[in-house]
Parts: C-alpha cells; structure tokens; sequence
C-alpha cells in the first residue's frame, strides 16, 4: 500500500484547497514520520495541519515498545483496531492533499515505481483520519491515510506482488471535500470510502527504484 506521496506546494495548497498557510514547511516527498500537511474542519471552515504521517509518530512509542507502521488504516476494520477505532469514531475525518502517490509493479519481475496521479493532472485529496496530541507548549497532529480494497481497478490491481491482495487510497471528489470532513457519523462515513473511476487515474512507471521504504 501507498507509504509514500508527493504533497502539494503551499501556493498549491493555500490557492486549489482553499485554505490559509499552515506556517510550516514539508518536504518535496513524504515518507513515514514526516511531517506533511492536512485538511481538517474547524468551525465550519476548512484549515490545513502540518502533520506527522503515521498515526502514531515513532517518538510517542514507548521505551521497549514496537514501531507498528500506521500510515495506513484499513477501512474495513479502521472501526475495530485499537489504534485507529477512537479516532474513526469521534469522527476525525481529515483529507491528505497530494500530486501523486508511489505504488510497487511487479509485472516485470521485479519491483518498479509507479506514480499514480489523476488522469487530468490536477491536485487531489485522499481519505484520512487523525489525532491530535498534547504536547507540553500546545499539540502536535498526525495522521493515517484511509485504504479499501482495489482487486478488480484496472489499474492500481497491477500494483504489488502476485497473490497479494490490491489496496487502494480513497481519492475523495471536490464536491464532496467539505461533506466528508464535516461527517461525524461513523457509518454515514463509509458512504464516502469507494473507488474512484478508472478513467480518472493514470499511471506512470518511474526511472528512480522503488525502495520501499526510507
């Protein structure tokens, strides 16, 4: 599943999301643990956090305890998992903007990196859930992008190994920006995790190996 995205430039974010400079930097590419911006809903209004992509960041593990990768929450059981139910419950419903995301193809043998990115070029947003965390001079925020099932999408089931089961972010319409951050039922929420059209997506084999992680 996706672990890496590129986010969008500020200008990007401030003009086609319609929301104010968040006052922090990020960097060109996000990988686990660093920091990315997001949208959320306060007061009727759409705002943008910079936060840590992973929902629980690497330095709130405790002394001895295991770093589980949290960057993705599975949509089926996001309402089950310790680390994801409470979240998905209080309704914490955030958007990850973003140019494009890096998937694995094996169908040369070997894994290759693909860029998926929408057919037309533009920005988008994907599905998310996030927290917030008291910190000793205010809160720091981190986030889990939202993943379903993508076995029969014509293109993102070429990603991944044979036998493994195809998964896929929730690229959430314009249209439908503000309904899903503003949606604190749970199960009204589902509404909104479903593929989005084949015909929108492309994809695009890059020269740089796929590492799989960083």
């Amino acid at each position: 599943m996706c672990i890496n995205y590129i986010p969008p430039t500020k200008a990007v974010l401030v003009e086609y999301f319609g929301v104010d400079d968040p006052g922090f930097e990020w960097k060109g590419e996000v990988w686990q643990d660093y920091q990315a911006p997001i949208l959320t809903l306060r007061d009727g209004r759409r705002q943008a956090l910079v936060a840590n992509y992973g929902l629980v960041p690497k330095r709130k593990v405790q002394p001895g305890g295991k770093h589980y990768a949290t960057m993705n929450a599975r949509a089926e059981t996001v309402d089950e998992k310790p680390t994801y139910r409470r979240d998905w419950q209080q309704g914490h419903l955030c958007l990850v903007p973003m140019l494009g995301f890096f998937e694995p193809c094996y169908e040369s043998g070997k894994a290759e990196r693909w860029r998926i990115s929408m057919a037309d070029g533009m920005p988008f947003a994907v599905a998310g859930i996030w927290r917030a965390w008291q910190e000793e001079q205010g809160y720091t925020f981190s986030f889990s992008q939202l993943t379903i099932n993508a076995d029969t999408h014509p293109l993102l089931r070429r990603m991944h190994k044979t036998g493994d089961e195809k998964r896929s972010l929730v690229i959430v319409p314009p249209e439908d920006y503000d309904a899903w951050l503003g949606c604190r039922d749970p199960e009204l929420a589902r509404a909104y995790l479903v593929q989005q059209s084949d015909e929108k997506l492309t994809g695009m084999q890059m020269l740089i190996p796929y590492r799989g992680s960083h």
